[in-house]
């Protein structure tokens, strides 16, 4: 669904109705006998004029976001292209091969700002960001990679604009990389606004990609998207998260050579080689086909590294035999009220935490959401706020972001159908960046087309479109299955615990799952937990039982030794998990646990010239 709605229609004055109309960017500008020539072609239905005489593009009208949307501040200093300096054209052509019709036609602007890495007030370029010709952002640079955004702007990418009605556009790292395409002729092209950061030492750094959240639509639209971003490491993340969100069969790679970005490339090779490099670019390679030249490196670094530990969720005893990569499924079951929804919770918290991953959540049984909600953001906060002082507080707002950020609910209220879960999955995947997905439980979410076969081919073909999601769009899905029939301890009121062809499903469960999980209750709120599958060996142990006590002020799970379970006092974290050890709240941003520099008021502000280049 569009996140926008027209705020003035018409406002050139077009004749309503009209194929044809003047145009407001040469129509003026021409000879006095052609001024009036309708040169200019009006597509209603889209929104905007081309102009036959001058190629220009222009808005029929102009859009606001939809009432429900976040408000952000916008910018109050606008920037201007009207006074660019000698210095800064030449700067910009001498250093970055960029010449004066590139910058003014992406409105490149000049001043001088405090700037964060120089701590003083120094020269800048100004690149404004415009989404449907309003400008929401402006990012200023000075030299040495120094800059930064308006303070509670919304982040958007840059030059957005220019690929909205194009069936084709190139995604590049950088403004200026945005502007050597402009520079070789490319002027559908658009940039991430805070390039890609580098993957930490475990593989497993998450790439934000939440500014495209609200402007997928500007993708949904396109025929080929040429993804030509940093070659190096970070570049190659980001690349691959970018693939996973539009989707590989629109997406073509662009190949820098021995360059490290598009920049470079034009400064070494020109224009012309530049655009070249689109007719060169490959398409990413068909799902599922694969030769050793696409893997040669990995198995290359296997054989000299062995592969590295999965994702895992912080849960100090799960994560010793257990983890999880990217394109894999796990399979939660467990005795009756033993806690397994509770526990996929705790799971993907750790997710979120650790990770940044977001969750949607294909429910039943968590029904109604409010409540659901409740125990997500209880083990978030430690504890369930009582009174309306409580429920007002910082602490339980700031959880109530980090859940609205992290945490998604499909909700049908005439009963849920596998193929429809998976179709609003993938969506979320597309346009929200979800990583996790929980299907709870299995026999509440059917699978109509398979009905009428037994069970094993049932559950064959079930778990066949998990796993084919998984790996199509890089996720993980966590899948809670309930148990046949139990058997208790003998002599106690405790559950045994299951054996993975105890799962409802038949033996299709342990034979096609990557991951299996059991869980049971003991007394005294003690958990017993046992890998009762894990297919790879890097990423944990088969047949291992470790334990949790269950925090029943906030559903939390804390890892015990086993000779833990006859004492009675455990030590309960009740604290914020959103507060660090030294009481300060943790943000987020591009690159996670990392805390930008503060200025110093009380020092006077340095007024120095600057020298360019950017």
């Amino acid at each position: 669904m569009t996140t926008f709605e027209i705020d003035e229609y018409n406002i050139l004055g077009i004749k309503a109705g009209a194929n044809a109309w003047t145009c407001p960017k040469c129509s003026h500008l021409r000879k006095p006998q052609n001024q009036n020539q309708k040169c200019m072609s009006v597509f209603w239905d889209t929104g905007l004029g081309h102009c036959n005489h001058c190629g220009e593009r222009v808005q029929l009208h102009t859009y606001k976001k939809k009432r429900d949307a976040k408000v952000y501040t916008l910018p109050v200093r606008k920037p201007t292209n009207a006074t660019l300096s000698d210095l800064i054209v030449s700067s910009s052509i001498n250093t970055r091969g960029i010449g004066l019709d590139a910058l003014n036609r992406l409105k490149i602007g000049e001043g001088k700002r405090w700037m964060p890495k120089a701590n003083a007030e120094v020269k800048v370029m100004e690149f404004p960001y415009f989404v449907h010709g309003k400008l929401v952002n402006v990012k200023y640079r000075a030299k040495d990679k120094d800059f930064m955004f308006e303070k509670g702007c919304e982040l958007v990418m840059y030059n957005l604009d220019a690929i909205m009605h194009e069936k084709e556009c190139v995604v590049v790292e950088g403004e200026f990389d945005a502007l050597s395409f402009v520079e070789a002729g490319i002027y559908n092209v658009t940039s991430v606004p805070n390039g890609f950061t580098l993957p930490k030492a475990d593989g497993n750094s998450s790439v934000n990609l939440s500014f495209l959240d609200d402007y997928y639509e500007f993708f949904e639209n396109k025929e080929k998207i040429y993804i030509a971003v940093d070659n190096d490491k970070a570049g190659k993340c980001g690349e691959a998260e970018l693939i996973s969100r539009f989707g590989s069969e629109k997406c073509w790679l662009v190949d820098f050579d021995d360059c490290k970005d598009a920049n470079e490339y034009l400064l070494k090779y020109g224009k012309e080689k530049l655009a070249g490099l689109l007719q060169t670019a490959k398409q990413v390679p068909i799902d599922y086909v694969e030769t050793l030249e696409h893997f040669e490196d990995e198995l290359e670094d296997f054989w000299l590294n062995g592969s590295p530990k999965g994702l895992t969720t912080g849960m100090k005893n799960l994560d010793a035999y257990y983890s999880i990569e990217f394109g894999q499924y796990t399979i939660i079951t467990g005795a009756p009220s033993s806690g397994k929804s509770e526990f996929v919770d705790a799971m993907c918290i750790g997710y979120a935490m650790k990770y940044g991953h977001s969750t949607a959540f294909a429910s039943p049984e968590n029904k109604p959401n409010k409540y659901h909600a409740d125990k997500i953001i209880k083990k978030i906060t430690g504890y369930k706020p009582t009174t309306l002082e409580e429920v007002k507080s910082r602490r339980i707002q700031r959880a109530k972001e980090f859940y609205k950020k992290h945490f998604y609910h499909v909700t049908y209220n005439e009963g849920y159908e596998l193929t429809s879960v998976l179709a609003k999955f993938k969506e979320l995947r597309r346009r929200k960046g979800v990583r996790i997905f929980v299907i709870d439980p299995y026999n509440k979410i059917k699978l109509k087309s398979s009905s009428d076969k037994n069970i094993n081919d049932y559950t064959s073909d079930y778990l066949q479109l998990i796993d084919t999601f998984c790996r199509q769009e890089q996720v993980i899905v966590m899948l809670v299955a309930h148990p046949t029939k139990m058997q208790k301890e003998d002599g106690k009121e405790v559950f045994q615990m299951p054996t993975a062809y105890n799962i409802k499903g038949g033996g299709e469960m342990y034979d096609m799952a990557y991951h299996i999980l059991g869980l049971v209750k003991l007394e005294n709120m003690a958990v017993k937990v046992k890998t009762l599958k894990v297919k790879f060996l890097h990423l944990g142990e088969n047949d291992q039982t470790f334990f949790f006590k269950w925090n029943v002020n906030n559903g939390r799970y804390v890892s015990i030794e086993e000779t833990d379970l006859e004492k009675g006092t455990i030590h309960f974290d009740n604290g914020d998990w959103l507060v660090d050890a030294n009481h300060t709240e943790i943000q987020e941003t591009t690159e996670r646990n990392y805390f930008p520099p503060v200025r110093n008021f009380s020092e006077p502000i340095k007024l120095e010239e600057e020298e360019y280049p950017f």
